[in-house]
């Protein structure tokens, strides 16, 4: 039901429609736990964004909100005011700790304990990322490690990272195709329709998409060295933009682009360059034009008070 998302004195607590696998929502094995929403540092932009941690800590879901200015929601037998839809899908968490071991890589350069590397005074729940098993088990695939007694040390590989997202890039190919996703010139990362594909897909399509698709969780230097790796050729936005101005004037009937003299080209111009005659053209010029009137004299007045002559 529509309605503005003010927030009245005597609103109810809050609460949220969340669409999410059922991993996620588990009941708790231990008393007084439970899934945990959190704001984490996002590794594409830096700013803060939602995450849930299920009740066991072992997985980590990525919250995205989908959002329209004035709707609600009926929840029983009241009205919520916040008509936000959240979906809640898994999340591999490297994909949050990577840009923590290469900002450490930029400032110290060294081999460090985890526990050193990830921490955040604006972001102090970072932290919990590591009482997820699957974030030590998967560190190896972006970093150096050093065994120190009963401790280990890390540091930021670029190379490891660059194939471990390779092969992130090649897992998500697999799924698209399985799952019939179109990946067409035109269709764009963020919108995944099932359809039925027009044109057949290239394998360069497929692995354009997923990467456009794992841009989402990297940040845009290290895109941009995942794109230089993938060996993908640069996309030409339009032909006729590479091509010089006189050939773009074949291909179209419009003036060409003001920052050169264009008044050359059009009709008005003063100077005029020749242009070649037509076959006929030829044939008519050599004809005898003595005794012809110009087509004009046809289209005269006469005057009335004039004589013919002889």
């Amino acid at each position: 039901m529509p309605g503005k998302r003010s927030r009245a004195p005597t609103s109810t607590p809050d609460q949220w429609v969340v669409l999410a696998p059922e991993s996620a929502v588990d009941a708790p094995k231990k008393r007084g736990s439970g899934p945990v929403f959190t704001k984490l540092r996002n590794p594409k932009t830096g700013s803060a964004a939602l995450y849930l941690f299920s009740s066991d800590c072992k997985q980590v879901y990525e919250v995205k909100a989908f959002d329209e200015d004035y709707h609600s929601w009926f929840i029983g037998q009241s009205v919520q005011r916040d008509g936000r839809l959240l979906f809640v899908t898994p999340l591999d968490p490297l994909f949050l700790v990577l840009p923590y071991f290469i900002n450490a890589n930029e400032k110290q350069g060294k081999f460090e304990p985890a526990d050193q590397v990830i921490k955040d005074e604006e972001f102090p729940a970072c932290a919990s990322l590591l009482k997820c098993p699957r974030t030590l088990e998967s560190l190896h695939h972006v970093t150096d490690e050093k065994e120190m007694g009963d401790r280990k040390f890390y540091k930021y590989n670029r190379e490891k990272t660059l194939v471990w997202l390779k092969k992130k890039v090649e897992q998500t190919v697999k799924s698209l195709k399985s799952s019939g996703v179109s990946v067409g010139g035109g269709v764009q990362s963020s919108m995944l329709i099932r359809s039925k594909q027009v044109t057949e897909a290239t394998e360069e399509d497929y692995i354009r998409y997923a990467h456009g698709l794992l841009s989402d969780y990297i940040s845009s230097g290290l895109n941009a060295e995942l794109f230089k790796f993938l060996k993908l050729p640069a996309i030409s936005t339009n032909a006729t933009l590479n091509e010089p101005p006189s050939k773009k004037r074949k291909l179209s009937d419009k003036p060409v682009e003001a920052e050169e003299d264009y008044t050359k080209f059009n009709s008005d111009s003063k100077e005029k360059k020749p242009t070649k005659m037509t076959a006929a053209q030829k044939s008519l010029s050599k004809v005898d034009k003595s005794g012809m009137k110009n087509i004009s004299a046809f289209f005269m007045s006469k005057n009335k008070g004039t004589n013919k002559t002889p």
